[in-house]
C-alpha cells in the first residue's frame, strides 16, 4: 500500500502461510471471509418464572440451528477448493448471565463464513437476515446481526501462471511430490498481493495444526521448504 515501487510488474510471490502434510498443495485462490456477530435480546427474569420473561439463550440456540440451512441455500461446489463448498459455522459464544437461576435477556454468538467466489456477500446477508426475522417472530425477541469482518475474495492466480509451474518443479525436486493448484477457505497475505495484480501462490509443507491445541511445525519441513525456495531462486540451467 505504501511502497509499491518496491515491486516490479511481473514479480511473482510465494507465501509460506498455508499448506498440507506432503507439500502437494499450491494455493492459488481463496474464499470470501465473512464474520458475523448475532445478538438476541429478550427479557431477563428469575429461572423459576420463565413465563414472565423471554429466554434469549433459547432463541439464540434456535437461531444457530436455523443458520445451518445456509448450507442448503448456498450449495454450489467448486472442485478447486478444499472443502469444495461454502462453509457457515457458529464459533464463539459470549457469556450471558453468571448464575444458573437466571434466564438471560441477552445472548451473543458469532459465525465464521467462508464463501465461494462468485456468491455475492449481499445475497448471503439477505438470507441471514431473513432467518433472524423468523426467529424473532417465533420467540418474540429481537435478533440483530453485525458484520465483524468482511474480506471479499481476491482474483485467483491463474493455474497456468509461471510461478505455479516453477514451484511444482521445485517441490518435485526436493520432496518427490507432484504438487497441484488448489483453493482454500483461509485468508492469507497472498490475497493482498493478488488484489494489486500480482501472481501469488501459498505453499508450505505442514501438518495443518493451526488454531488447534499443541500447534507445532516439524524442523525437517522447514529445512526442506528452504531447499524448495532455493530451487526457485536458482538460475535456470543454460
Amino acid at each position: 500500500e505504501n511502497h509499491p515501487e518496491v515491486f516490479l510488474p511481473g514479480d511473482e510471490f510465494v507465501v509460506p502461510d498455508a499448506g498440507n502434510e506432503d507439500g502437494s498443495q499450491i494455493e492459488v485462490a481463496e474464499k470470501t471471509i465473512l464474520w458475523l456477530r448475532f445478538r438476541t435480546v429478550g427479557k431477563q427474569v428469575h429461572a423459576s418464572t420463565p413465563q414472565l420473561g423471554k429466554n434469549a439463550l433459547v432463541a439464540g440456540a434456535h437461531l444457530v440451528t436455523k443458520l445451518r440451512s445456509l448450507y442448503e441455500r448456498f450449495e454450489d461446489r467448486d472442485p478447486l477448493f478444499m472443502p469444495p463448498m461454502s462453509t457457515f459455522e457458529a464459533t464463539r459464544h459470549d457469556a450471558n448471565v453468571p448464575n444458573i437461576n437466571t434466564i438471560p435477556g441477552e445472548d451473543i454468538f458469532y459465525m465464521d463464513c467462508r464463501i465461494l467466489p462468485g456468491i455475492p456477500v449481499e445475497v448471503v446477508l439477505a438470507q441471514v437476515k431473513g432467518i433472524c426475522e423468523e426467529v424473532e417472530r417465533s420467540h418474540r425477541v429481537v435478533c440483530g446481526v453485525d458484520v465483524v469482518q468482511r474480506e471479499d475474495a481476491a482474483p485467483p492466480t491463474p493455474v497456468g501462471a509461471r510461478i505455479v509451474a516453477d514451484l511444482a518443479r521445485a517441490v518435485r525436486s526436493v520432496y518427490g511430490v507432484d504438487a497441484r493448484a488448489r483453493g482454500i477457505g483461509g485468508g492469507t497475505v497472498a490475497g493482498h498481493l493478488r488484489r494489486k495484480g500480482f501472481h501469488a501462490v501459498v505453499w508450505a509443507r505442514q501438518d495443518e495444526t493451526a488454531h488447534q491445541p499443541n500447534e507445532y511445525v516439524w524442523i525437517p519441513n522447514l529445512v526442506g521448504d528452504a531447499k524448495v525456495f532455493a530451487h526457485l531462486m536458482a538460475p535456470e540451467p543454460a
